[in-house]
């Protein structure tokens, strides 16, 4: 027998039966006089919140997934990038840890765990008792040393020449006039807090006169962006805690053991008994936050050109002796070119004269080499440019420019029978003694008209390939007129012509080829015809002749004649 079901459940809504009406009490916000359910669970910390799903809401809002996205400069008139959600970036509080004697120390925490009141140095067991959920990594600081040495090459490339590594988590940036290439100094920041953000990191910037000063405040002015006037370093870093100057853990227990916790604690003390007291490090320190003591920084290098060095023991003045040198150093480039795989392609020999003054010589190669015997010919072919005066007492040789060089494959039978020869050091040389700009080779361009038919290539370029038609082997730079023609229209030859005062019977031709002009280039070549002619004049000379227009329509030229080359 089912058991009866009471219909008057009092001052409670919820069926004694084990029923379930919609629109209970219970149900209702606001009714009994209590908090809502909604503020019960914004009350609760961030990695204890139910998730959507758990609280029956199986739908939810998205935005449009074609709406337009603000852009990262913060242009006037749109609205800046939302900060990250943390919660949806991490999915519970998270901590880096390492390894310092015989405890794990916490190194790095996410918003979520510094909101939570975990810190840097904190034990890991403390951290655990705080949050038990909390998600704990290892870290990685080799990693992130060569992601930051990453991004200060990045910096270099894009943003200032000057960029180095402040360690273990920030970057120098020398902006000195750099700023106004990206819009000023507010603009850039918007910029590079938006590059990061997408990389997935938050940043602060601060822009200050001095190194430690922007230090300072980047990590402890509590802003994103501070823009620090040039001159205002002492005052802007007076609030901020002893920690910020970057002092040692000693200092920092001294100064508390005296009661000193502010940089303005350090102002009125005299040196003397503020070096004795925290160490000089702590005086140098704030003279360089300050800007009275200079704080030079290190700028990466993208790249580290081979070079070889040499010390003389006495000042040398003479050829051979110069050239002895120059071996000696090409050696040991060679070397460093063949342990790092790449090949010279620019070399520059400095030679360092005892009045103080520098001797400079530079040498290029057609191609990629390494080939010791060839570099030291070379520069032998330059000693003479060197003024040696009262001697040379260092030289150096160094390779700005290198190119990747592999090992070449031998043939199956180690031999060098129908292989071309390599014109690379007949290139150099040839170079050396006329000029590199006299060196150069001919290629084809896709084009009718002749004289656009070609274009200059470097000494070692393989030309894609010439047309079948028949081309004189010297072609004039522009045609040049011709005098007291005699010719049968519309597709004979001329009979007799006179070039540059000279005059020639022909007794021999071979043509039309007739080309049109390239109306895609020029509206004025619509009509435009030339007619070519091969003829061989009386005497064996041979020359390649055209007549502008087809000799039968006015508009497709002039009827005049042109000598555009000349064969053999």
């Amino acid at each position: 027998m089912l058991p009866a079901i009471d219909d008057d459940p009092g001052a409670c809504s919820v069926p004694r039966g084990g029923g379930w009406r919609p629109g209970a009490r219970w149900a209702r916000d606001g009714v009994l006089g209590r908090r809502s359910q909604a503020a019960d669970i914004e009350a609760l910390p961030a990695h204890q919140q139910p998730t959507m799903r758990e609280m029956g809401r199986r739908s939810e809002a998205a935005e449009h997934p074609f709406k337009a996205m603000p852009p990262d400069e913060g242009a006037p008139g749109t609205a800046p990038l939302p900060p990250p959600t943390w919660s949806s970036l991490w999915g519970r509080p998270t901590i880096l840890i390492t390894r310092i004697g015989q405890r794990d120390v916490v190194t790095s925490a996410c918003r979520q765990a510094l909101d939570l009141g975990l810190r840097p140095g904190m034990a890991t067991a403390h951290a655990r008792a705080l949050v038990p959920d909390l998600d704990v990594r290892d870290a990685e600081p080799d990693k992130d040393r060569a992601f930051l040495d990453q991004l200060a090459l990045h910096a270099v490339a894009r943003w200032t020449p000057s960029a180095c590594v402040a360690a273990p988590d920030a970057l120098w940036l020398d902006l000195t006039g750099t700023t106004h290439l990206f819009g000023g100094e507010a603009r850039f920041c918007r910029r590079l807090l938006a590059f990061l953000r997408r990389l997935g990191f938050t940043a602060t910037v601060a822009i200050a006169g001095t190194p430690g000063a922007a230090h300072a405040l980047a990590r402890y002015s509590g802003e994103a962006v501070t823009i620090l006037p040039e001159g205002l370093e002492t005052q802007a870093i007076a609030d901020l805690p002893l920690s910020a100057l970057r002092l040692t853990s000693e200092a920092l227990t001294a100064a508390g053991r005296f009661g000193l916790e502010r940089i303005a604690d350090l102002y009125p003390m005299p040196r003397g008994p503020l070096a004795k007291r925290l160490g000089i490090h702590t005086v140098e320190r704030l003279d360089q936050a300050r800007g009275s003591l200079a704080e030079p920084i290190t700028p990466v290098i993208p790249f580290e050109a081979p070079l070889a060095e040499r010390q003389l023991l006495e000042p040398i003045g003479t050829a051979e002796s110069i050239s002895q040198v120059i071996a000696d150093l090409v050696d040991d480039l060679v070397g460093v070119l063949q342990a790092r795989g790449l090949g010279l392609r620019t070399a520059i020999l400095t030679c360092l004269v005892v009045d103080g003054g520098e001797q400079r010589i530079g040498i290029g190669t057609a191609r990629a080499t390494r080939d010791a015997k060839h570099l030291k010919r070379m520069l032998g072919m330059r000693i003479e440019r060197i003024d040696p005066g009262l001697g040379i007492e260092a030289m150096s040789l160094a390779a700005p420019r290198v190119e990747a060089l592999a090992p070449q494959a031998l043939d199956a039978g180690f031999g060098e029978e129908g292989r071309a020869p390599d014109l690379a050091p007949l290139v150099d040389q040839l170079g050396g003694r006329v000029g590199e700009q006299a060196l150069f080779r001919l290629g084809a361009v896709e084009s009718d008209v002749p004289e656009r038919g070609f274009c200059r290539l470097d000494p070692l370029a393989e030309p894609a390939g010439w047309p079948a038609w028949r081309r004189p082997a010297r072609l004039l730079r522009r045609p040049e007129l011709l005098s007291n023609v005699v010719a049968l229209l519309p597709d004979h030859p001329p009979r007799r012509f006179s070039w540059r005062g000279s005059a020639y019977r022909v007794v021999a031709g071979d043509g039309p080829e007739r080309i049109h002009g390239e109306w895609w280039r020029n509206a004025k070549e619509m009509w435009a015809v030339r007619d070519y002619f091969c003829v061989e004049a009386e005497g064996g000379n041979r020359f390649w002749i055209f007549r502008r227009g087809d000799g039968v329509e006015a508009p497709t030229g002039d009827l005049r004649w042109y000598l555009h080359g000349l064969f053999g």
